[in-house]
């Protein structure tokens, strides 16, 4: 026995509905004939019936055209006095026609009745122009040349008869005319409303695609949809809204995630700073006291260690802060070679004690980007550091500008001799240091590009230069 809730879905799924149509479209070919019957009675024996009052002797038009062509031929050679004497009995034998002839001399003579619009002399010009008005025109129009030969000059005779006149009595519609007629409107209407059926269907699923494709622009997810019908297409929208709801649900746990990592984050950075400044003092005071020469080694290299873990700490905060969106760049217009200038003085004494030749060529001109100047401070520190931490084997960093053959920009070029990228993130890490300075630069809107191989690493920064 089927379930009232099964029932109910068979009552309203698609399947049902349009069965039900094709079950009533079943319904009327039982009665097609009969009613197909009675309208053709209707059409040929009702109010629809064709007067009777017609002339016979105008039932035919093929008849009038051979019958004026044998006139127009018996009066060859015939003269003008004898032509105007046979229109003048034709035209009481055919009242209603409309009788002209022209002479050999392109001369109109007698009109029967008088017609302004024709022309006292024919030229060529008026002769084709009358030729195609009259093709397959209403009147019923026959030319004839007289004589029927038209090389010998001797004119032409036109009749002209209201096709009303001519048209045969018929039966507007024999039965298989009315059969096919009225099984073609019910097959047109069984038609239309089969198109109306899937027209609904497809409108339907085009809102529902337009839904899908309609992102929220904060959370970049789809608009749920209302559910109008609750059969298959209302099903897949209440999946969709499901899948919907789902997003949102995942959306807000990631963000949740987020914060708390950022803050996380934030949280370990200020943390850690206290006990390095603690370390920091005590090996100050290891430095006072007397130490063997292994003793200072080792202390020199724990100032090493702790100066990247602080290293670390202020890109790890800087990260933190950028991907959250609470730092807000104020960008100005900036001389960026004399910061360069001022970073690798102060970077100069490390890479000196770390046996790396500095190779600096700086053009003589001020370069002025819109940078924030602390920011970019912080960039410029982060891709030296890079190089001692990662490129200490080349023993080489160079600084160079460099015209872009491209757009003639003026770039900012740092290169090292070490073993690349690669080598170094799989050994030592180098992930947080470059992602700082990625989004950096694409804060001040900086073009930054890597390459990297194993003969070294070229950093280049554009930005678009203004005048001082």
């Amino acid at each position: 026995m089927m379930r009232p809730h099964a029932n109910r879905r068979y009552r309203n799924s698609l399947t049902s509905k349009y069965l039900l149509i094709i079950g009533i479209a079943m319904l009327f070919m039982p009665i097609i004939f009969p009613v197909a019957s009675i309208l053709y009675w209707f059409i040929n024996d009702g109010i629809w019936l064709p007067s009777s009052n017609m002339n016979e002797k105008y039932s035919n038009g093929t008849v009038l055209e051979e019958m004026w062509h044998r006139e127009a031929k018996s009066l060859a050679s015939a003269q003008p006095e004898h032509i105007d004497e046979r229109l003048q009995m034709l035209k009481q034998k055919y009242p209603e026609m409309s009788m002209f002839w022209v002479d050999g001399s392109d001369q109109t003579r007698l009109m029967l009745p008088k017609q302004e619009k024709l022309p006292e002399r024919w030229t060529t010009a008026d002769s084709i122009q009358f030729m195609k008005d009259s093709y397959n025109s209403d009147p019923f129009t026959v030319v004839a040349y007289i004589g029927d030969d038209e090389k010998l000059g001797e004119g032409f005779m036109v009749m002209e008869l209201p096709r009303t006149y001519i048209r045969p009595k018929q039966i507007v519609a024999s039965d298989t005319t009315v059969y096919s007629v009225f099984v073609f409107v019910i097959s047109g209407l069984f038609i239309l409303i089969s198109w109306l059926f899937f027209a609904r269907i497809r409108k339907r699923l085009l809102r529902l695609k337009e839904a899908m494709t309609s992102l929220d622009m904060d959370s970049g997810i789809p608009q749920p949809v209302v559910m109008t019908k609750p059969d298959e297409i209302g099903q897949l929208e209440e999946g969709y809204n499901d899948m919907v709801a789902q997003l949102e649900y995942g959306r807000r746990r990631q963000l949740e995630e987020e914060e708390l990592r950022k803050s996380l984050i934030a949280n370990l950075s200020h943390d850690l700073r206290t006990p390095l400044t603690v370390i920091r003092g005590h090996l100050h005071a290891l430095h006072e006291e007397s130490l063997s020469e292994k003793g200072k080694e080792s202390v020199t290299r724990i100032e090493t260690k702790i100066s990247d873990v602080s290293e670390l700490i202020d890109n790890l905060l800087s990260y933190s802060l950028l991907t959250s969106g609470r730092i807000e760049l104020k960008r100005e217009a900036c001389d960026v070679l004399r910061l360069v200038k001022e970073s690798a003085a102060a970077w100069y004494p490390i890479w000196e004690k770390e046996g790396i030749e500095a190779d600096i060529e700086l053009q003589g001109e001020p370069l002025i980007w819109q940078v924030d100047t602390l920011w970019f401070r912080r960039v410029l520190d982060n891709l030296f550091q890079n190089v001692v931490r990662h490129a200490r084997s080349g023993q080489y960093i160079g600084i160079q500008t460099e015209i872009r053959d491209s757009d003639h920009k003026v770039s900012l070029v740092i290169s090292d001799r070490g073993p690349g990228l690669s080598h170094a993130s799989n050994s030592k890490g180098t992930g947080i240091g470059l992602a700082v300075v990625e989004m950096l630069t694409k804060e001040m809107e900086l073009e930054y590009t890597v390459v990297s191989s194993d003969s070294g690493t070229k950093v280049k920064l554009t930005g678009s230069a203004q005048k001082a």
